[in-house]
């Protein structure tokens, strides 16, 4: 059974950091690219950013880049995002999710697990 579990997300004030970690199990982490989603209330879940399975590429979602990291431990079997500069437009449930090849391009296709989500809240 997979399972990906995010943590770190919390209250933060604008201009601060945070470094969210997505633990994953159940089948072989370093395998497969992941990535990181945000839905904010009333809106669609968009993408942030997602890494290859080898960590070797990132791609980032505009509103981000720059600002935010995505990096991958294969050893540890850890996905993170770490977010610098945060503005409270960031603030949203995060998720983390695994891809079923090696690489996807940026979006939301063949994602085949999620995790439940950390709430990240940026006050202004």
């Amino acid at each position: 059974q997979v399972q990906l579990i995010e943590s770190g997300g919390g209250l933060v004030q604008a201009g601060g950091s945070l470094r969210l970690s997505c633990a994953a199990s159940g089948r072989t982490f370093s395998n497969y690219a992941m990535g990181w989603f945000r839905q904010a209330p009333g809106k669609e879940r968009e993408f942030v950013a997602v890494i290859a399975a080898s960590g070797s590429n990132t791609r980032y979602a505009d509103s981000v880049e720059g600002r935010f990291t995505i990096s991958r431990d294969n050893a540890k079997n850890t996905l993170y995002l770490q977010m610098n500069s945060l503005k409270p437009e960031d603030t949203s449930v995060y998720y983390c999710a695994s891809a079923s090849t090696p690489w996807v391009p940026p979006g939301e296709g063949l994602y085949v697990y999620w995790g439940q989500g950390t709430q990240v809240t940026v006050s202004s």
